[in-house]
């Protein structure tokens, strides 16, 4: 019997200095782990932009006079020439010898600047057969291997700029011609259109009335804003960009349109950047110097159906981008050596500190230059517990 009770009593004390021991041993710490991999990166700067039309026009009174109520509302749809508005004399005569002289000299004025007008279309006409052609040079070489696909790149987006200059140059052309109408009806040589009495003011392009100015009849004074029209098919967008990112943005790069309303992105390009910038203060109460980049829409007004003027985006502009980068999530790089990054990698059962060379950053992921290989396993947002050597394993 007491031997029994001394063999119990030891087997007690070895279970007890058993469970003792296994309780002071390092247990494995569970981690979060991600591969090392390959894949594209692209580093862009995202803002907040607004739509604008390209095409947008205020329609003002040429002469003093009593303003007929506007038949026209937000929306309508009108055509080159249309009558927006009439315009009837008001108790002095509209058209006294001085008034005469003045819509006279206003004549020859818009005559010349129709001239002008027409001169400049010629021009950007003679300047998009040049872009055109030049395309075509430039992909026949790309074709045969002897220039670079930048070289088209360059070629396409001086074609499209030289697009848009013929466009603005014969909207400018048709408002000059408007403007010549305009005085000739003040003067009552526009023929049976319009009475001697009366100055009806047309619109200067095909479009839509984007507002309302002058939506009550009444006495205006010459060039009084009556109504704005406008092309909402021809938009672009225009975002402000901090002056320290707008100096990587260079024109014609890539720019990715999301948060329109649709269901899928639209493509965009970068015009070009402002020239000048401005103060402005953010949401947070600190002074900034932004300047504004104009981005071209690359897609047919079928595609983007329901953006309209002074819609708000968001865009992405790529100021860099590789299809194929060594990369890892954010996660696992942190701070080692005083200026350096390493990261935490597992081998085996534990876990091996090994310093990384990084490179560019973007949507959640960064490249890594050196230092590790595709397929490794690394650990994410290594805490306190986890240094070089311990025991892991993965959640």
């Amino acid at each position: 019997m007491r031997w029994t009770t001394i063999l119990i009593i030891a087997l007690v004390v070895v279970v007890v200095a058993v469970v003792t021991v296994l309780a002071l041993l390092p247990s494995p710490v569970p981690v979060d782990v991600a591969r090392v991999s390959r894949g594209p990166l692209v580093v862009t700067i995202d803002e907040d932009g607004r739509t604008r039309a390209t095409e947008r026009h205020v329609v003002s009174a040429p002469l003093a006079g009593n303003l007929l109520r506007i038949e026209h509302h937000a929306g309508d749809r009108v055509r080159v020439n249309d009558v927006l508005a009439r315009l009837m004399p008001t108790t002095s005569p509209l058209l006294d010898e001085r008034s005469r002289a003045q819509a006279e000299a206003r004549l020859r004025s818009a005559t010349a600047a129709r001239a002008q007008a027409e001169a400049a279309v010629e021009r950007a006409r003679l300047g998009l057969e040049i872009a055109q052609r030049e395309t075509v040079r430039q992909r026949t070489l790309a074709a045969r291997h002897s220039v670079a696909e930048r070289a088209v790149e360059i070629a396409s987006f001086e074609e499209r700029s030289r697009r848009a200059e013929l466009s603005a140059a014969r909207s400018a052309s048709r408002a000059a011609a408007s403007e010549v109408d305009a005085v000739r009806a003040a003067l009552g040589t526009v023929g049976s259109r319009a009475t001697p009495s009366t100055v009806e003011v047309r619109s200067p392009i095909d479009g839509v009335v984007f507002r309302v100015i002058a939506s009550s009849a009444g006495v205006v004074g010459p060039g009084s804003p009556l109504l704005e029209v406008g092309d909402p098919a021809q938009l672009e967008i225009v975002t402000d960009l901090l002056t320290s990112d707008a100096v990587s943005v260079r024109p014609g790069a890539r720019v990715i349109v999301q948060g329109w309303g649709g269901d899928r992105v639209l493509r965009g390009s970068v015009r070009h950047i402002e020239p000048s910038a401005i103060t402005r203060v953010s949401v947070l109460g600190v002074e900034e110097q932004r300047v504004d980049a104009i981005i071209d829409l690359l897609d047919p007004p079928a595609v983007r159906a329901g953006l309209g003027d002074g819609y708000r985006v968001q865009v992405r502009i790529v100021v860099w981008e590789r299809t194929d980068v060594l990369r890892v999530p954010f996660g696992a790089p942190f701070p080692c050596d005083g200026s350096g990054h390493c990261v935490l990698l597992v081998e085996g059962e534990r876990a091996r500190q090994r310093r990384v060379r990084l490179g560019r950053r973007a949507d959640g992921q960064v490249e890594v230059v050196s230092g590790l290989r595709e397929g490794q396993s690394v650990v994410l947002h290594p805490g306190d517990r986890v240094t070089d050597g311990v025991e892991v394993v993965p959640r």
